[in-house]
């Protein structure tokens, strides 16, 4: 049975990077592995003038690392077609729904659609409502709808632009994409709680202590600073990716594994996270922004020295908090998560810390006491990002005379090998979409419940005035983030920056 997938594209930002960098190699990778084959066209649009020959010849620029032969590439870039688009008039949507006809008949592609909106986010309602007024969402096929973060800048915006959208298309055909949740260990959470009764049994507050999640880059805003200026780390972050990541460990076991059923859990996970008021808000929740510093001999500017950010800005570049989750499963286990730019690596990990044994039977021997006093917790880690896997650290006996204990690690990571052939996330998410899976797309209840948990903290922040800069470029954030999890008696597990500061980099 063949695999291959009849459907028209529409890539709304065509030209732009998002395209370039992920949407067309990802195309060309389902297209190699035979998802698409004669039976797709793709309609790039957007504001420039561009021929297909030009469009064609810059969709086999950026397929280029992929190895294409050159008759390979050509074949693929014949499926695209360029028209030039202004997303406001109405008589460029009628030349629009021609073009996407003579597609439709010419490559038979039975009426099924995806539009992706791969621009900004103020254009996604007038985009919407005119694929319906111009009669191009067809009668006949599929039609999809795929959409970029951020979805709304708050609830109430989240929720207009919902409404706005549901008027076209219905939520099972609407796939918010996120693509931390294309990446191959965030997909991996489920395996290891789900498959392995050693963790499931032990997923609760009987037995883990806290659980942290780290989305650590060691760059600054690069070019996006004024997209950035107005967003901050905690719409940026927080608000979809990390979120997403909290209910995943948090969920509890679907009846099945599907669609449906991981989707509810989900929702559930989310509605039981704790939505502060002001108070437990400044107690809970800190924020930063960073200043000029160096790391192992490199300079970096303060971010209020970036390019399109404003000399004065308050916008935070870090953020760190601790989510509560009120239920039976994790009451009183804390959530930590942080996020940051210009941090001392780039990094996306999770820690889940197990509770200390009840008494250390080591530290009482009768007769010579052994030197250890506390142990280190046991500790699973999810490496999601640069590398990938797992590993769980556990206390062993010193090799020699006594009965000292040293902590040993046993480790998997996937081959760099095996992370360069794997699916890219957004190859996956396409082939998803193609498949009409949203298992791996953020569900309406899911973003309206983040938005509600993210907007009482940005609230609280806007009634204060930041004292910014306060974490040197650099470094794991400001000490504020530290003295969080300090006074509850914890520490972060992953400190980089440790390592730099012992060898004098830092």
């Amino acid at each position: 049975m063949s695999n291959e997938k009849n459907v028209l594209f529409t890539i709304f930002g065509g030209t732009g990077d998002l395209a370039q960098r992920k949407l067309y190699p990802s195309l060309f990778r389902l297209y190699k592995k035979g998802n698409l084959g004669k039976h797709f066209a793709v309609i790039g649009t957007a504001r420039r003038p561009w021929s297909d020959e030009h469009y064609r010849e810059v969709v086999i620029s950026t397929i280029q690392s992929l190895n294409p032969s050159d008759e390979e590439a050509k074949e693929f870039a014949s499926h695209f077609y360029y028209q030039s688009h202004d997303v406001n008039d109405s008589t460029h949507y009628a030349t629009l729904k021609e073009l996407a006809d003579q597609l439709d008949e010419r490559y038979q592609l039975d009426g099924n659609r995806i539009y992706y909106l791969a621009m900004a986010p103020q254009f996604f309602g007038t985009i919407v409502a005119h694929l319906k007024s111009q009669k191009i969402v067809t009668e006949n096929g599929y039609n999809r709808l795929i959409i970029e973060k951020p979805f709304g800048s708050d609830y109430q915006s989240a929720y207009d632009l919902n409404e706005k959208i549901r008027q076209v298309f219905p939520e099972p055909d609407i796939f918010r994409i996120d693509h931390y949740l294309g990446k191959e260990m965030i997909q991996n959470i489920s395996a290891i709680r789900f498959a392995n009764n050693i963790f499931e049994s032990q997923w609760n507050n009987r037995y883990i202590d806290n659980i942290q999640i780290t989305f650590g880059e060691a760059l600054g805003v690069e070019d996006r600073g004024g997209y950035y200026d107005h967003s901050g780390a905690l719409k940026d972050m927080v608000q979809n990716h990390i979120l997403q990541v909290v209910a995943l460990l948090a969920m509890e076991p679907p009846v099945a594994f599907s669609e449906k059923e991981i989707r509810a859990e989900k929702i559930k996970a989310l509605k039981a996270v704790r939505i502060y008021d002001q108070q437990e808000v400044l107690e809970n929740f800190v924020r930063g922004q960073y200043d000029q510093g160096q790391l192992d001999g490199k300079m970096f500017k303060s971010y209020r020295e970036e390019d399109k950010v404003d000399p004065a800005s308050t916008t935070e570049t870090f953020v760190a908090g601790k989510f509560t989750i009120d239920n039976f499963r994790w009451s009183g286990v804390p959530f930590y998560v942080r996020t940051g730019k210009r941090l001392t690596e780039k990094g996306t990990r999770i820690n889940i810390v197990f509770k200390q044994v009840p008494v250390n039977v080591f530290k009482t021997s009768v007769d010579e006491p052994c030197e250890d006093t506390t142990l280190p917790p046991n500790v699973l880690t999810i490496y999601i990002q640069p590398t990938e896997g797992f590993s769980l650290s556990l206390n062993g006996k010193e090799v020699g005379q006594g009965f000292n204990t040293e902590p040993i690690k046993l480790e998997y990571r996937n081959s760099s090998e095996m992370v360069e052939n794997s699916p890219e996330a957004y190859e996956k998410l396409l082939l998803d979409a193609l498949k009409g899976d949203g298992t791996n797309f953020s569900h309406w209840e899911e973003v309206a419940q983040s938005w509600h948990i993210v907007d009482v903290i940005r609230q609280a922040w806007d009634q204060t005035k930041p004292d910014f800069p306060n974490y040197k470029a650099g470094t794991m954030g400001p000490e504020a983030a530290f003295k969080l999890l300090e006074k509850d008696g914890f520490e972060w597990i992953w400190q980089p920056d440790e390592w730099y500061r012992e060898r004098g980099k830092l």
